[in-house]
């Protein structure tokens, strides 16, 4: 559907602050898939964008600070969710190079008008960043 107020293309990355760069870039890279699509450097830090699939993009930034406590905020992304056609594989992908469960893949029926099928899984990755796998059901 085309976004005729502000003229939005669709979503193009969501940006993550890694306190490994090289631990988070390998994860996203041989353990999902993840493509590097460009890198640069700063005095302060290196930046790379990965392509996911689907026209969209992780911006990695080397300049993260371990995370010690979780406190939400508003304004806060809560997951990124992908698209995927298994969720069980990628889910067992994903703690295969090191991600931690959070929920095993499950089949669920979502409570929307209409319902929406999917099994659904998450990780939590290099960060503690978590990261759904979606994959819809008819």
């Amino acid at each position: 559907m085309e976004n005729k107020i502000i003229g939005c293309k669709g979503f193009h990355h969501i940006a993550l602050h890694a306190s490994d760069f090289e631990r988070s870039y390998r994860f996203y890279t041989e353990g999902l898939g993840f493509r590097e699509y460009r890198r640069w450097n700063n005095p302060e830090r290196t930046i790379c964008l990965l392509e996911m699939g689907g026209d969209a993009m992780l911006e990695l930034f080397s300049d993260g600070a371990p995370r010690t406590t979780f406190e939400p905020e508003s304004g806060f992304y809560v997951h990124l969710a992908l698209a995927v056609e298994d969720s069980a594989a990628a889910f067992a992908r994903a703690i295969t190079y090191g991600a931690v469960s959070k929920k095993e893949p499950s089949l669920m029926t979502l409570p929307s008008t209409p319902p929406i099928n999917a099994v659904i899984s998450f990780v939590k990755g290099p960060d503690g960043e978590e990261i759904e796998f979606f994959e819809p059901r008819p």
